[in-house]
Order: structure tokens, then C-alpha cells, then sequence
């Protein structure tokens, strides 16, 4: 795998494989278990393609019994567990390990319940994200959070990595639209978080679970809130002479109080991709192109679509096309949404990046990536999610020419590296797993990273569940510290203890 370091295989585990396949076949018996090479492949990686690695066995359960028989069987013999939902992942955060049980959900794919007087749905975790709204727009409502592959990635996934989509600066990440799920531990034991409360007492457990990239357990029901579709939702393409005035745009937006439904920004090779792939009629005469959404009543829709279109006149715009119908507004979307796939038209091979910053450093860091461009020879477009500073350059290389993987890799990194320097963060929704495992050094602190690894402990105390991600370096729990117990009495005992 391409110089990734990953942990050592386990020589112990290798040696009872066909022992492990015979019991997985008990315990999920029909077709619940692949063991071939050649069936194998198709799991080999997820969407971050420039790693692979066959698993020891791939297993595929349809109950929370069958689940915790697997995790308990595990654990009880010291055998890794890789977690699995569509494989959409683009932080290698599915990557298979060699010694590892490859569990994977997607046949947890019923929607349990739907709820319109509290407005939630009760979802198998490997219902796909556009699924759950598709089960309740008939009755007008719809799941907000909506990633580009929300047609294929599955709600499981996006809890595990805390997902977005277009829509999230008005209306939140999966963190604000989970209100709860059932898990299983890695000993075998069933545990709910949350619910259809509003609320539960004690420590925010489902908070911690939610981007926990399967490190914690797993997922085998979530429960989602759901809203009523806006009255009104109209969108706005705005076209500038640089990514510079767009930026600004993006910032006066926010700053006269305007939330938008979405808000996203693509640069010229990103619109030029985007637009060959689905010709929705994208200016191709710009720099940079946002995509403005707004909804809500419709007197308020024309209200503020007519502040939009001022603050972007201040601001140098030589574009401006308003949405007239439902069928153009989707159209609009369906440039920003294929730009990935549009990218792949153009380029043998391409990493998406993951970072976000604080919305007024943008022209610096697209500054900043030029520069970069130029130094590692390679070709970048952006697409991001304006409104709330989520980048994703898409870094264009073959990895079938000598050291243009290896390039991509650094410039990738020189990337993340900058945007933490201007205070942004890591990752804004793709997750750590793999890909920026070995960076949050970049960001963290040794004892921050310990205090992380701490919580791991305290969920997996022999670090079998996806190890390998996140963590740049794994201790054992016993090294982060023992609790005292002085004559019988922990410290602070009426603090909830795992």
C-alpha cells in the first residue's frame, strides 16, 4: 500500500483463517460470507482507490444478534474488525486490514419506522442517505444532510464520519440531525444512544459516536430527524472575474445576516469539468462560480435573493442567473454535485481533499494552493462548501507515471498543513481514517492526542475495532494512565464511569 503504514499483521490470526471462515459461516450462514480472492476484490478498498488490501474475510450480517455473536467472537480471540457501510469513504476509513474480519452493513437496509407527528425515521444503517428522504417526500418532508454520493453512501456511513452535503450551513452536519442509534460494542453488548427525545441526561455519548470512523463500535440503527420541505427554494448562479471576489461575496453574505440553504463555490477548471459532464449551462467565461440557495416563504425567497444579488454586484460579479423552476434549480445542483465524477473525466486518477478554514482566509489558502500547484507540478480544481469554509480540492495525477502518486500525497498534505496554519481544521466531513491519519500531529498536541486514544480505551481496550486509522500512534490503555483507588475509593465518585 503505496509506503502507508499499517499495523502489523497478526501472524496467530492468519493461522486459524479457515477455522475463523468456518465459524463466521455458522454464525451468518447462506451467502453471508465471502472468502475468495476474486470475490474479495470488490472490498478491497473504499473511494480513497489509491490504497488497497484484501481483507481476511468478508462478512456481511443482516441482524444485531448476528453482529454481536461476530464482535463478541472477535474479541473473545483477539481478532481485528474493520467496520464497512457503501464504501464511499474517501479517507480510507473502510480500508480492510489482512488480519481482520471485513464487516460490512449494507444488508441492513430497511427503514424501520417513520414518525410525521415527531418527525423522525428509524433506519437500518445501510439505508442509503437519499433513501430515507425518498421514503418520506410524498408526505413533504425530507432528510437535510446530503452529501454528493447521498445516492449511494448509507446513513450508517454518514454517522461514522459525521457527513454534510450542500445543505449543511443552514441546516447542520449529521451530528444535528441524529438523535439517536442502536450499537454494538466490540464485547457483544447492545447499546441505545439517544432516541426520540430531545434529550438524554449524562455525558453526550451520542455525540461522541457520531464521526467516530468505527473506532467506538457499531452502528446497526439510526434514528434521524426529519423536516418539512421549505415553501420556497429558489437558487442563484453568480459568476466572478476571480476566486478572490467570490470569497468576498461568500463573507458579505453572511455578514448582512443572510443564512442560505447552501452555498458553494467552484473554480474554473472545477466549472469547466462540471459543465462538459452535464451541461446545466454554467458559465464558462468566470473564475469562480457560487451557487447560492435560498428558501424558505416565498415573499422572504424574493426579498433575499434580491439582497444576494446586490452584495454580489458590490462585489464585481458578471454573472447572474436565478432559478425559475424546480427543474432549474435541480439543475444547477446537478453541476456542483457530479463535479467529482466530472473530474474523473479529465484525469486518469484524482485525490479529494478535505479541509476547512475560517471563511475570510479563503483567498490566502486558494492563493496558497496555486503555489503549490506549481511546486508539485500538478493540477488542482476546487469545489467547497463556501458557506461554511469546507474545501475539497480535487489534486489531478496517473498513478501509472513515476512519482505523481507520491506528489499528490505531499501536495495533499501541504494542503491540510495550510489550512490548520490559517486556523482551520483537518478534515470538515470526509473524516481522518487513512489519509490524514499521520497529520494530526499537525493539529494536536501529544496530550491531546492521548486524551482521544483515552475514550478509545475506554469503548475498545484492545484497540481491535478499524485499527490502523485516526491515530498516527496507538498505546496500549494500560500506558495512559491507571485510575487510583485509594482504601476502596476512586477520586471523585459520583462522576458516570464507563
Amino acid at each position: 500500500m503505496s509506503g502507508l503504514a499499517m499495523p502489523a499483521l497478526d501472524t496467530a490470526t492468519l493461522a486459524r483463517r479457515d477455522e475463523i471462515v468456518a465459524d463466521m459461516r455458522i454464525i451468518v450462514p447462506g451467502e453471508g460470507v465471502v472468502d475468495t480472492e476474486n470475490a474479495m476484490r470488490p472490498f478491497e478498498t473504499d473511494a480513497l482507490t489509491a490504497y488497497r488490501q484484501l481483507p481476511l474475510v468478508v462478512v456481511l450480517p443482516q441482524t444485531t444478534a448476528q453482529v454481536a455473536r461476530i464482535l463478541k467472537y472477535c474479541s473473545d480471540r483477539n481478532i481485528r474488525v474493520v467496520p464497512r457501510g457503501s464504501g464511499t469513504s474517501l479517507s480510507g476509513g473502510a480500508l480492510p486490514l489482512g488480519d481482520a474480519v471485513l464487516l460490512v452493513m449494507s444488508r441492513f437496509n430497511r427503514i424501520l419506522d417513520i414518525d410525521y407527528a415527531n418527525r423522525t425515521v428509524t433506519a437500518q444503517p445501510g439505508v442509503t442517505n437519499l433513501g430515507i428522504t425518498n421514503a418520506v417526500q410524498h408526505e413533504g418532508f425530507y432528510y437535510a444532510p446530503d452529501p454528493s454520493s447521498q445516492i449511494a453512501c448509507s446513513i450508517g456511513g454518514n454517522v461514522a464520519e459525521n457527513s454534510g452535503g450542500v445543505h449543511c450551513l443552514k441546516y447542520g452536519l449529521t451530528a444535528n440531525n441524529v438523535i439517536g442509534v442502536e450499537m454494538v460494542l466490540m464485547n457483544g453488548e447492545v447499546v441505545r444512544l439517544g432516541g426520540k427525545h430531545l434529550d438524554a441526561e449524562g455525558y453526550d455519548l451520542l455525540g461522541i459516536m457520531t464521526g467516530s470512523e468505527g473506532l467506538l463500535g457499531v452502528v446497526t440503527e439510526v434514528t434521524v430527524r426529519i423536516l418539512k420541505k421549505p415553501e420556497t427554494a429558489r437558487a442563484v448562479l453568480l459568476g466572478f472575474p476571480s476566486s478572490e471576489q467570490a470569497g468576498q461575496c461568500v463573507a458579505d453574505i453572511i455578514g448582512a445576516g443572510i443564512i442560505p440553504g447552501g452555498m458553494e463555490m467552484m473554480d474554473r477548471p472545477a466549472i469547466k469539468a462540471a459543465e462538459d459532464f452535464v451541461q446545466v449551462g454554467y458559465p464558462l467565461d468566470v473564475e469562480a462560480l457560487l451557487i447560492v440557495e435560498l428558501d424558505g416563504p416565498g415573499a422572504e425567497v424574493d426579498h433575499l435573493i434580491a439582497e444576494v444579488e446586490a452584495i454580489a454586484g458590490r462585489n464585481g460579479s458578471t454573472t447572474c442567473r436565478i432559478s425559475t423552476s424546480e427543474e432549474e434549480r435541480m439543475a444547477f445542483w446537478a453541476g456542483r454535485k457530479a463535479a467529482f465524477p466530472a473530474v474523473g473525466r479529465i484525469s486518469p486518477d484524482y485525490l479529494c481533499m478535505d479541509g476547512t478554514i475560517p471563511r475570510k482566509e479563503l483567498p490566502k489558502v486558494l492563493a496558497g494552493m496555486r503555489e503549490l500547484s506549481e511546486k508539485y507540478r500538478l493540477r488542482v480544481a476546487n469545489v467547497f462548501h463556501a458557506g461554511d469554509g469546507n474545501l475539497h480540492p480535487l489534486i489531478l495525477y496517473d498513478a501509472n507515471k513515476d512519482d505523481e502518486l507520491e506528489r499528490a500525497e505531499a501536495f495533499g498534505a501541504d494542503i491540510l498543513r495550510l489550512c490548520v496554519k490559517v486556523g482551520g481544521v483537518l478534515t470538515g466531513e470526509h473524516g481522518v481514517g487513512v489519509e490524514k491519519r499521520d497529520l494530526m500531529p499537525e493539529m494536536f498536541s501529544e496530550d491531546d492526542l492521548n486524551q482521544q486514544i483515552r475514550v478509545k480505551c475506554a469503548f475498545d481496550p484492545n484497540h481491535l475495532l478499524n485499527p490502523g486509522k485516526v491515530f498516527p500512534q496507538l498505546h496500549r490503555c494500560a500506558e495512559l494512565g491507571r485510575m487510583h483507588v485509594h482504601r476502596g475509593q476512586v477520586a471523585f465518585p459520583d462522576i458516570p464511569r464507563f
